[in-house]
């Protein structure tokens, strides 16, 4: 009876009839179970970025109260290379300064962060046109330098890799947003540098030589024209894709008694005493969301009125408005045979002089000169008559 009696109550009615099928049960035929993007979780250490926003019930008053507060700590808003964020040129350090080496041969450097913001053609002075990527540094700053023997202890697995323990850790940050968006914890990670928090945050493996200071800005500057860097990121994501758009296959024949196989991938080979699929075999997946990169990217031009640095070449990972990381090539053909110019990175303030709006390589043509004009050797006359 007690069994009787709960399913009268779950069921909302006071008589049980055998005819009516159950609520409860629900058959569900021909569900199609669509493959979901592959997700990739943080560990459990990894403090969480944003916070859950809802309103909180400020007055006006108190709203103002807690811009000022925010202004008074990270700086007045302003406009940086037509960029918004806080004029943090009186950022207080609370860290002991950093004391940066000489360059040697094999020191690496820190990267930066960069924005895809599109494709723009450049002319070569032969009259080559060549095909540039914008990449637009937005408001990059140092956030913490780990030195090499607190990095490694750092980790919470052991990681092999080559000359483990000679690289120190530099996390960099950009995009700087309103702390208040941000959790108490991922708001901790800034305390020490003095920088607002960054919507974006990574780090590099550097040379103890190289360290920087944190809460010191970076520019594109940090590179040269003619430099090469390689650029990293993550492609486009393109979903559940077939084995022709995935992997390039031909397909089946349109006609001649293919019948709904035109498109399928065939037979994977698989018969006989192995009898089962082998791992890599090319078959139907997810598309794309995979990080690449692409190294030896060669630097042609840097504007350094909007912190754009136009690489040559336009297979950057990623589509346009998406998130590069770039840092020194480790080609060992590209490296620098001598000691860059901005090293550890780019001082204005040691600068004698303002750097250019627009810096070229030798080899591009300048929109700012005149034309070049190429003639032909032939007569107009001498070509009919051919």
């Amino acid at each position: 009876m007690n069994s009787l009696n709960s399913m009268r109550i779950l069921l909302g009615s006071s008589t049980l009839r055998k005819s009516a099928p159950s609520p409860l049960v629900q058959q569900m035929r021909h569900k199609k179970n669509f493959p979901l993007t592959p997700k990739i979780q943080n560990p459990i250490w990894f403090p969480k970025k944003e916070r859950a926003s809802f309103d909180e019930g400020l007055t006006k008053e108190n709203q103002a109260f807690v811009k000022e507060m925010v202004y008074r700590r990270f700086g007045p808003p302003a406009i940086i290379n037509g960029v918004e964020t806080f004029d943090q040129s009186r950022s207080v350090l609370k860290q002991e300064p950093v004391v940066a080496g000489e360059w040697a041969p094999g020191v690496r450097r820190t990267g930066l962060i960069a924005r895809n913001i599109g494709v723009y053609p450049m002319w070569m002075k032969d009259g080559t046109k060549i095909a540039t990527t914008l990449l637009q540094v937005v408001d990059n700053h140092v956030i913490k330098y780990i030195p090499p023997e607190l990095f490694i202890d750092s980790r919470k697995a052991p990681r092999r890799y080559k000359n483990a323990g000679k690289w120190g850790c530099l996390v960099v940050g950009a995009e700087s947003g309103d702390p208040q968006k941000f959790t108490k914890e991922y708001c901790g990670l800034f305390k020490d540098s003095g920088i607002a928090p960054t919507k974006l945050l990574t780090r590099f493996l550097v040379s103890p030589q190289a360290a920087i200071q944190p809460g010191t800005p970076l520019s594109p500057l940090h590179f040269q024209v003619g430099d090469r860097i390689d650029v990293f990121g993550r492609t486009k994501e393109r979903g559940f894709q077939g084995v022709m758009k995935r992997w390039g296959f031909k397909g089946m024949p349109a006609s001649h008694g293919v019948t709904k196989t035109h498109r399928r991938g065939g037979n994977i080979g698989a018969g006989g005493n192995k009898g089962r699929v082998f791992p890599g075999t090319k078959m139907p997946g997810f598309m794309g969301g995979r990080r690449r990169t692409i190294r030896g990217c060669e630097i042609v031009r840097i504007n350094t009125k909007y912190n754009v640095i136009f690489v040559r070449g336009q297979a950057i990972p990623g589509g346009q408005n998406g998130i590069v990381f770039l840092h020194d090539t480790l080609l060992p053909l590209k490296w620098h045979k001598t000691s860059p110019k901005a090293f550890p990175t780019y001082f204005p303030q040691t600068q004698e002089e303002a750097p250019l709006a627009d810096i070229y390589h030798q080899d591009l043509h300048n929109f700012a000169a005149p034309s070049i004009l190429y003639e032909d050797d032939e007569k107009p006359d001498e070509k009919k008559k051919k």
